[in-house]
């Protein structure tokens, strides 16, 4: 397994200082979105476009998102040929978020604040739904005492990324004509606009509950946030609802790890690695290893 990157500085830094501020350029895209998404798809709706809208939002989000930028890119769970890589992390830039390297700082900032001693509510979600979610999909945290991040050369040198991080909201443009010709304006709608609102929502929605405490086994000693699990959730949620056990062990690319724990994304990286595509598998952490950690029971 390899050995996790540490991105963020933190000297000096303090993650309970700031204000939440308004992020035009987020406004403007996730509520254009959105507002679009609410104007036409009623009157844009078929059943075989509504199935197409389905299969593409979700397996963009288990392949792109959740195998691809969050445990392969941000926490090297595993790692891939080249060329798959980059693949999947295209698909994962198609769901409509960020860029690349935007995923990995919005990840990278929430998740050391998170565990800190304190944190903002942007960042702990302890807000109720609706200010949260309106935070997330309009603002950013202006830091008084931020710390810095560090992109691994990997990424931060290669063209690729530098191209897709540069370009990443106009790939919508290239899908909807894609979609134009395929299926005319209501592809167009439910396969961009639709499915983008609905990927960023249902993305932060499942943030939002999962980082407010419920069932999980594990407590991370020191850390002002503790996450949920959210049974039932595994195949809606591509396994990203087992979110206390992946708090607990980042560094493994299973994070359904208890017996019934669905979690897609893991089997997607199981057929990877049983082509030969995926390798260096990570798995959680041996038992005389998790000195940060004590079970909620205890």
């Amino acid at each position: 397994m390899m050995e996790p990157v540490h991105r963020i500085n933190s000297h000096g830094a303090d993650p309970s200082l700031g204000k939440v501020k308004y992020d035009i350029p987020k406004f403007l895209w996730n509520i254009g979105m959105l507002v679009g998404a609410l104007i036409f798809a009623p009157l844009t709706f078929s059943l075989n476009v509504f199935i197409g809208f389905v299969l593409m939002t979700y397996f963009s989000l288990l392949i792109g998102h959740s195998a691809g930028m969050h445990r392969m890119m941000i926490h090297k769970t595993y790692e891939c040929v080249p060329w798959v890589e980059k693949v999947l992390i295209y698909i994962g830039v198609l769901v409509g978020m960020s860029g690349p390297y935007g995923i990995i700082k919005i990840h990278d900032l929430r998740d050391w604040a998170q565990r800190q001693s304190h944190c903002h509510d942007f960042f702990s979600h302890k807000q109720n739904y609706f200010k949260d979610i309106w935070w997330q999909l309009t603002c950013k945290f202006e830091f008084e005492k931020p710390p810095t991040i560090s992109l691994e050369a990997k990424y931060a040198d290669d063209p690729f990324y530098q191209w897709l991080e540069s370009s990443w909201r106009y790939h919508q443009l290239v899908l909807a004509v894609v979609f134009y010709y395929i299926g005319d304006w209501p592809l167009v709608v439910w396969g961009v606009l639709v499915r983008v609102s609905i990927s960023v929502l249902g993305h932060w929605s499942i943030t939002y509950f999962c980082h407010n405490p419920g069932p999980g086994n594990w407590h991370v000693k020191g850390a002002s946030v503790q996450a949920s699990n959210l049974p039932g959730l595994g195949l809606l949620t591509y396994g990203e609802c087992w979110h206390n056990n992946h708090h607990a062990f980042p560094e493994s690319a299973c994070i359904g790890l208890q017996k019934g724990q669905v979690d897609p994304a893991w089997y997607f990286i199981k057929i990877l690695a049983f082509l030969g595509l995926a390798y260096n598998i990570g798995k959680p952490r041996h038992e005389k290893l998790r000195d940060d950690l004590y079970t909620r029971s205890s």
